[in-house]
């Protein structure tokens, strides 16, 4: 990669280089403010940050209140300036300075104020900004660009401050990239798991409960096909399952720690004058099962998973479907063990998560989280002994990491599985936290083998983190066509004319249901054409038609969802093709669904 630098700004970089679109679309926020100032004088800028494939300006329009037609203005705009080849200038102002030159705006004063050294600010035509960079060395350079969206955003986060209107726009270095991104986000709204969830009469949100989900029927087989699955690795990989209560008193929360940093988010009440507190996690919990007997060295390590039904209250503003809930399941589990168990059962987790994902078809990389520089708790070696063991874990398991350096937890390091679904979007879903606090305030031990108490090492475990949240990532992964294994209703018979079809339909209807297969039979008096084109709304893995031939040689002709092509063959033959995909948990790939 070949970057040159001139006081601080980029002025060449390769395309290719990984930096490159993050640097385009921060340069595009910068330009996307000049347009906002020019043709609204009195606006007030706060943050403006390049984010993934794209960039936001969170700004103060005062009185005036953007709508989405106001964004072809600003772009208009912004086409006109980057024309215009004005040349992006870095200079080095002190503190004074920078507090003169942004006196009139509040955002950037605050900001100023809490920098303890020289000040950046980058300039493009009359137009000044508080930045550290980097930028391109020209507006002429940012060519395909499209403003996208609006929402509000607190400053700085805070729903204490003023909220401001936050501007999303993504920018291209070609008009095929820019193409290809605007499809794919036309893709994605086509896949909303808060659409998919109403049309496929999956769950529903109501203001009777906001942030706690109503489960329809079909949700709820969905929601079990994946809780059997879930129970059954768990079981493969000996753990125990277990079920701890809902509400817990505040000593207990006292001794985790959780009431004096996370009450505010917490739903707490009164029983027999004591205060109690429905549980946000299931970690405290989880130990008191582990206090309750007397373990010894031989007993370790032990496996406690538990579907866990927690609340947290979120801010109503941050609700967004089933992505974030007040109520939610948490897959947990937690494994005591000695330190000269840790390494085997770290590699073990890789290869239980790594089989957890790929039954859904989810590629995924891990990012190791390291000691912060402060505010740790433990030893030093301690922390270099736990990270270089979850290093060698991921070098092991063959796939792509990466190193957050200090973001690890106060209490130990961690493991993040970022996962990528079908339109490229990346979760963070499933966690491994090594724990050196909670066994210490819980007083956790065994009994080692020269009948000393030990402490043992504690292992947090989520994998597909929250059910709900994980139930919307895969609507949108699969688009609401599901593998058959899922599937609510697996196979809808359509037979051709009732008059002659219907008894051959309804027994096949009949032993298909004997069989456990969700099985509908669509015997409405509406065309073929109408009831086929139903089905496929529905995105049922099979649709079988039958008329005169299927009933006289006792076969079916199928279709897939998403395959135009039919298929027919004899019952023995589909059936052995659907108890195929169903008992292995197979996946059929269909582009274009």
């Amino acid at each position: 990669m070949k970057v040159q630098q001139h006081d601080g700004s980029i002025i060449e970089i390769e395309k290719s280089a990984p930096e490159a679109l993050e640097v385009l679309n921060h340069s595009t926020s910068h330009l996307l403010a000049q347009a906002v100032k020019q043709l609204y004088p009195f606006a007030k800028f706060g943050f403006g940050p390049a984010i993934e494939n794209g960039f936001y300006y969170d700004i103060d329009f005062g009185d005036k209140v953007l709508v989405e037609e106001d964004l072809p203005i600003i772009e208009k705009k912004m086409k006109e300036l980057a024309s215009k080849d004005l040349k992006i200038v870095r200079n080095v102002v002190n503190k004074q300075e920078a507090l003169e030159l942004f006196k009139d705006n509040p955002y950037k004063l605050e900001l100023i104020s809490e920098i303890n050294e020289d000040i950046t600010i980058f300039s493009q035509g009359e137009f000044v900004d508080l930045c550290r960079g980097p930028h391109l060395m020209s507006t002429a350079l940012i060519k395909h660009f499209k403003l996208l969206s609006l929402a509000g955003a607190y400053w700085r986060g805070d729903s204490n401050n003023k909220q401001l209107t936050r501007i999303y726009g993504t920018s291209w270095y070609t008009d095929e990239e820019l193409k290809n991104y605007l499809n794919l986000i036309e893709e994605r709204k086509k896949r909303d798991h808060r659409l998919l969830g109403k049309q496929l009469g999956l769950f529903f949100l109501s203001e009777y409960g906001p942030g706690f989900p109503f489960w329809l029927p079909n949700g709820m087989i969905l929601r079990e096909n994946i809780e059997k699955y879930w129970k059954e690795q768990h079981f493969k990989y000996d753990y125990s399952l277990i079920k701890t209560p809902t509400m817990l008193s505040r000593e207990l929360w006292e001794i985790s720690g959780h009431w004096f940093v996370y009450k505010e988010n917490m739903y707490t009440t009164k029983i027999d004058d004591r205060d109690f507190a429905i549980k946000p996690m299931n970690c405290p919990g989880s130990i008191l099962v582990y206090k309750n007997s007397l373990h010894s060295y031989k007993d370790l390590p032990i496996r406690m998973a538990e579907l866990g039904h927690v609340h947290r209250h979120e801010a109503s503003g941050a609700l967004n479907g089933l992505f974030r809930v007040r109520a939610f399941t948490q897959d947990d589990a937690h494994i005591f063990c000695r330190e000269d168990q840790l390494v085997e059962e770290i590699t073990t987790l890789l290869k239980f998560f790594e089989e957890m994902y790929s039954i859904f078809d989810l590629d995924y990389y891990i990012v190791l989280s390291t000691r912060p520089e402060e505010g740790y708790i433990g030893d030093i070696k301690t922390w270099d002994k736990s990270e270089a063991i979850l290093m060698e874990a991921c070098q092991q398991s063959g796939r792509e990491f990466k190193i957050n350096p200090g973001d690890g937890a106060f209490y130990g390091p961690k493991l993040d599985f970022k996962l990528k679904d079908s339109v490229g979007r990346i979760w963070q879903c499933g966690t491994i936290q090594l724990d050196m606090n909670l066994p210490e305030r819980f007083d956790c031990f065994y009994i080692d083998g020269d009948g000393e108490k030990k402490r043992p090492i504690m292992l947090h475990r989520a994998c597909l983190g929250s059910i709900e949240r994980f139930i919307g990532i895969i609507i949108e992964h699969f688009g609401g066509a599901f593998p058959t294994w899922l599937a609510p209703l697996q196979v809808n018979i359509l037979p051709v004319n009732n008059a002659f079809h219907l008894d051959y339909a309804k027994q096949l209807f009949t032993d298909f249901k004997a069989r456990g297969l969700r099985v509908k039979l669509d015997d409405s008096n509406d065309k073929l054409g109408y009831r086929m084109r139903s089905s496929q709304m529905r995105k049922v893995p099979f649709t079988l038609v039958l008329g005169d031939q299927e009933r006289d040689n006792k076969t079916v002709t199928y279709r897939r969802f998403g395959v135009n092509e039919q298929i027919t063959v004899s019952v023995e033959e589909f059936l052995k093709l659907i108890d195929n995909e169903v008992n292995n948990r197979l996946i059929y790939k269909v582009e274009n669904k």
